[in-house]
Order: structure tokens, then C-alpha cells, then sequence
């Protein structure tokens, strides 16, 4: 119930946008609040100057541990809850608003009751941040105590009431009206939750509501990227030499060198074969041609093993020594976050094995060594219970270095002595190098992410089928057009037209470079990153070169005027085949 008020302020729940954010479980309160000050002010241009302060879910001053004098950290205040919370809210606010509100409690009887109700982890999975407004009415209208949600609405939220999501059911404390005054009268206030996750890291997320329905709005690929890149400090670079005939070698000398730090940009310098270097600065083409190309070498490294696309790790003893698999690990995790592509080309099993799902789906065929694909092939195909048993025994070396020699009294058994050695073969064999893998897949929080949303991380990891065609490369280029009916308007029109027939033919084959060559030419990039690409892909017109031109830091694609399609297709073949680094992917 929300009583009546004399000022007519009230608050109302506004839709926000989904924003997860990861801070250390030993975060304090002031470094808490500045992640999330930061982070709201990131994705909330509007949001007034400060200083803000954080609060309990009671309105009070985040200091100390309740009930203690011992000063916040979260994973204390965890602890003292004593129950394991998914979702944990707290809330920032100005702290002008905060210190006014709090000094009124005069009329403390008028203010609303803030109900904190429980709500099952799985219906908050994708619930973020709470930003509440003040409603221009005194006297608001609420359903009636003994109204009844409609179907399909999954509660009813009245303003001021707060949802915190828990594993397990739980009644609501009491409220303290006066404690909670500030409520009635704060007008910008932002509340962001954080949930912890296996003791390592919490994910701040923000639950959107609107009026009295609860709106969970799907968090995106590019928001989650755009979360684990916010500790990149953009003042530092890590500095890298690359030689498009050598990337992996140039690469490894980066990464290792002792002043790296995957939180700095990187700065990528191209060299051509005399050792020239490449005029300009990187600000971001150069950048994302380096990670397109490592990743597209780092495939054809000897610690993967397995068909084309379908890549899982392998035991190396020279990779070993070198440390390679933590640092092909920490290679993808700094591409992804850092605005270059994913690999595309690991297994899926692998994928859902480091995300921690327990899904395997792996079939003979991604084995490749021969006379083991032949072995199972033989198993599989087995008709009968003497064929199956005959050919177990004929492998049964195999088998039992597998540890998957078993009697079997049923046919159908064939399929689990298939599955439990590929398994076997697949992961059990390699956890060693797999454990490294995964730690180098940690750097920046990246393993995290990939095991908090698996459905949007694993297609970055693993292939797909689809193919990018000319007409998203058509739609996500936007042309800087001449005024309306002016002549020079007239021939950008028909290179558009040029331009888009271009691309069809690129797709369709018929002409000397593929869609994802055009791409890469404008943008550094073969395929759209996880990222999303920033700046927006741009097309302007040349007057005065024949051939096409790019800048791959600002996206910018530059188009010859010219008089016949036939002279376009051509000149632009030769200018994109003829540009640095092409054929080197």
C-alpha cells in the first residue's frame, strides 16, 4: 500500500536498459559505488553530475556491514546474510537528494512502504537495473488488495516495492517507514544489483519496470562486450610489431613481453617485408586486422586437433613448455573484449565443457585420426550382440586405455562405449592443457561472461554455417549523400546501384574477392565482431582515384565515381586485391 502524500511526490519505476557488471567479491563500498556510477553513467548521458552515495535496499547509507561497525565489503555482507542470495540490490543516488531526504521525517507517515518480496533466480536471470522517477500526482491509483494479476503478467509491482531474487523463497522483512523516508522524495534514482557468482565474481545487473509490470528486457551480445571491456584503461597501450608474413611470431613477442597488460589498448604496428613501417597511428583498423588475422592463424596451431571448424585441444609437449595454451586462451579472450572477431572454429563440446554445461555431442567424424575413427566406425555399425562384443575385444587396447572396456549384454550398448571414448579422447586426455586453456581464457572476466551467458558467448567461440551476405554488408554501410537532385547526387546513385550489384557478385562468386574481403578491406575485420562495429560503417565518393579506398580505423569506405558497372567491378577487384594484407587470411 502506498499511502497519500501532501507534496505529491511519489516514485514510479521507468524501463532502463539491461547493464551486467562484474566487480571482485572483496569490492568495498566506495569502489562499488564508483564502478556503478560509472557504469549507469556510461549508458545514461542524461544522468546528473554528483557526488552520489550507495544504499541498502532500507534506504540507509552503505558504511558499514549491517549490525556491525565493521566497514562494507561484499563479500562480508554476504556472509552475514547468511543465505544464498542470486541477486542482491542496492541503489545510488545524488547525494543532495539523499542528505534532504533523510534530514525530513517529519512527515515520515505519509512516505511509501518499500516491500522486498522474493522472486525464483531463473525469472530474474535476465532482470537488470531499477530507475525510479517521481509521478506527477498526489494521490496514485493501485489495484485493490484482493485484485488478481491478468494471465501471462508475472507480478505486480507497486512503486517503491523492490524484488530481490533468491534461490529460495523467503517472507519479507518488516519495513520501517521512517527508516525508508527518502523513497517519497528522491526523483533520480538508479539500483544497481549485484549478484555473486562461485565465490570469484558478482554480476551487477538491472531489473527495468514499468508502471506494475515487470519488464525483462534480453541483454545482447554487444552489452555484455561492452561490460567486460569497461576495466580497458584507454590511456595505456601495449605496444605490438607485426609482420603480416609472420602474425603468429610477432603476436607471441607482444603478449609476453613484460610491460603487457591485457587491460591497456593495444597499439599494433604493421611492418612490410623490407621493414618499412606503416605510416599513421592505430585507432582502431589496424587493431582489429591484427586480432582477425591472429585468430585466423592461432586454428592451424599444433596444440587443436579435428576437422575445420570444429577444433578441440590437444596434448603438445612443446606447446607445454612454451606455455601456448594459456596464452591462446588469454589471445581470444583479449580479441573478443578488445573489438576483434572470435575464434569460430572451436567444438562445441569443448565450448560447453569450459562453460560448465554438461551437454556432449561429438560424433566419429571429428576424429581424425584414422585407424581410431575406423575402430569406432566399426563399434557403431555393430548389428548384432556377438559383432558388438567380437569387435570390443578386438579393440580392447583402445578401449581400455580409455578406460571404456566394459562387457555389454545389449546391443544398444555400442552407443555409450562410442560416447564414453569420445569423451575420453575429446577432453578427459587433455584436461591438463584444457585447465590452462581455461585460465588464459579468464583474462578480463571473459571465461566468466561465457559461463553466465553461454547462449550468446558460444556462437563466438564455435563455427557457423551462415555466411555473411552482401546485403548486411549493404545495409550496415551508410552512404554520405550529395544534396537531393544535384548532378554529382545523380552518379552516387548509380554507384550505389553499382555497389550493391558489387556485392551480389561477391556473394555469388563471380567476382575476384568475397564479401568477407570487402569487409576486411573497409574494416579490418572478415566477419561483424561481438563488439559490434564502432564507429558506424560509413560509404563516401571518390572524384579523383579510380580505385577504392579505406580508412579500417573510422569504418570509412570510399567509392570511385565511374561511368559502367563493368569498369566498377573491375577497378574495384583490383583495388581490394591489391591492398595490404590481402591474401594473408
Amino acid at each position: 500500500m502506498v499511502p497519500n502524500r501532501d507534496d505529491g511526490t511519489d516514485l514510479k519505476p521507468l524501463r532502463g536498459k539491461t547493464l551486467p557488471l562484474f566487480v571482485d567479491p572483496e569490492v568495498e563500498a566506495p569502489d562499488l559505488l564508483k564502478q556503478a556510477v560509472k557504469k549507469m553513467r556510461t549508458f545514461n548521458k542524461d544522468m546528473q553530475e554528483g557526488p552520489y552515495v550507495l544504499l541498502y535496499a532500507d534506504c540507509s547509507e552503505v558504511v558499514h556491514v549491517p549490525g556491525s561497525e565493521k566497514p562494507f565489503k561484499l563479500d562480508d555482507y554476504k556472509r552475514e546474510l547468511g543465505r544464498p542470495y542470486g541477486r542482491i540490490t542496492f541503489f545510488i543516488c545524488l547525494e543532495t537528494h539523499f542528505k534532504g531526504a533523510v534530514g525530513d521525517t517529519s512527515d515520515s507517515d505519509g512516505d511509501s512502504e518499500i516491500i522486498i518480496t522474493s522472486r525464483s533466480t531463473a525469472e530474474f536471470n535476465r532482470a537488470d537495473t531499477v530507475v525510479f522517477e517521481p509521478r506527477n500526482q498526489s494521490t496514485p491509483k493501485h489495484k485493490a488488495e484482493d485484485e488478481r494479476d491478468p494471465p501471462g503478467h508475472s507480478a505486480t509491482i507497486q512503486p517503491g516495492q523492490i524484488l530481490l531474487s533468491d534461490t529460495e523463497d523467503m517472507d519479507p522483512p518488516e519495513s520501517n517507514p521512517a527508516k525508508l523516508s527518502c523513497y517519497g522524495k528522491y526523483t533520480d534514482l538508479y539500483a544497481p544489483s549485484v549478484e555473486e557468482e562461485d565465490e570469484e565474481l558478482v554480476a551487477v545487473s538491472v531489473e527495468n519496470l514499468q508502471h506494475t509490470a515487470v519488464e525483462e528486457m534480453n541483454i545482447t551480445l554487444p552489452d555484455v562486450v561492452a561490460n567486460l571491456s569497461l576495466p580497458i584503461d584507454h590511456t595505456k597501450v601495449s605496444r605490438f610489431n607485426i609482420s603480416r608474413a609472420n602474425v603468429w611470431d610477432g603476436a607471441v613477442r607482444g603478449f609476453k613481453r613484460t610491460t603487457y597488460s591485457e587491460t591497456c589498448d593495444l597499439l599494433v604496428r604493421f611492418t612490410d617485408d623490407a621493414g618499412v613501417f606503416e605510416e599513421g597511428i592505430d585507432t582502431g583498423g589496424p587493431r582489429r586486422e591484427f586480432l582477425t588475422l591472429l585468430m585466423k592463424h592461432l586454428k592451424d596451431r599444433p596444440i587443436f586437433d579435428g576437422p575445420e571448424g570444429h577444433r578441440f585441444l590437444v596434448y603438445n609437449a612443446n606447446a607445454v613448455r612454451e606455455d601456448e595454451y594459456f596464452l591462446a586462451g588469454k589471445m581470444i579472450a583479449v580479441s573478443v573484449v578488445h573489438g576483434g572477431p572470435g575464434p569460430h572454429f572451436l567444438s562445441e563440446d569443448l565450448v560447453h565443457y569450459l562453460a560448465g554445461q554438461p551437454s556432449f555431442k561429438a560424433t566419429v567424424n571429428l576424429i581424425t585420426d584414422e585407424e581410431i575413427g575406423k575402430a569406432l566406425q566399426e563399434i557403431e555399425n555393430a548389428a548384432s550382440l556377438d559383432a558388438l562384443q567380437e569387435c570390443i575385444m578386438r579393440h580392447s587396447t583402445m578401449l581400455q586405455t580409455a578406460g571404456c572396456l566394459r562387457h555389454v549384454a545389449a546391443v544398444g550398448e555400442k552407443k555409450e562405449v562410442v560416447a564414453d571414448y569420445l569423451r575420453w579422447y575429446i577432453i578427459d586426455r587433455n584436461s591438463s592443457v584444457i585447465d590452462r586453456f581455461r585460465d588464459g581464457l579468464s583474462a578480463l572476466q571473459f571465461l566468466t561472461a561465457l559461463r553466465q551467458h553461454p547462449s550468446l558467448l558460444t556462437p563466438v567461440l564455435c563455427h557457423s554455417a551462415k555466411r555473411l551476405t552482401g546485403l548486411e554488408l549493404e545495409r550496415l554501410f551508410k552512404p554520405d549523400l550529395s544534396p537531393s537532385g544535384s548532378n554529382r547526387s545523380l552518379k552516387e546513385s548509380q554507384t550505389l546501384a553499382y555497389w550493391a550489384d558489387y556485392l551480389l557478385d561477391c556473394e555469388e562468386g563471380e567476382t575476384a574477392v568475397s564479401v568477407e574481403d570487402v569487409l576486411m578491406f573497409a574494416t579490418g575485420l572478415t566477419s561483424l565482431p561481438p563488439s559490434g562495429l564502432e564507429p558506424l560503417p560509413q560509404i563516401w565518393f571518390l572524384d579523383d582515384s579510380p580505385f577504392p579506398m579505406a580508412n579500417t580505423c573510422s569504418n570509412l569506405l570510399k567509392l570511385p565515381l565511374l561511368d559502367s558497372y563493368s569498369v566498377f567491378k573491375s577497378q574495384m577487384d583490383f583495388g581490394i586485391q591489391n591492398s595490404p594484407g590481402f591474401g594473408c587470411f
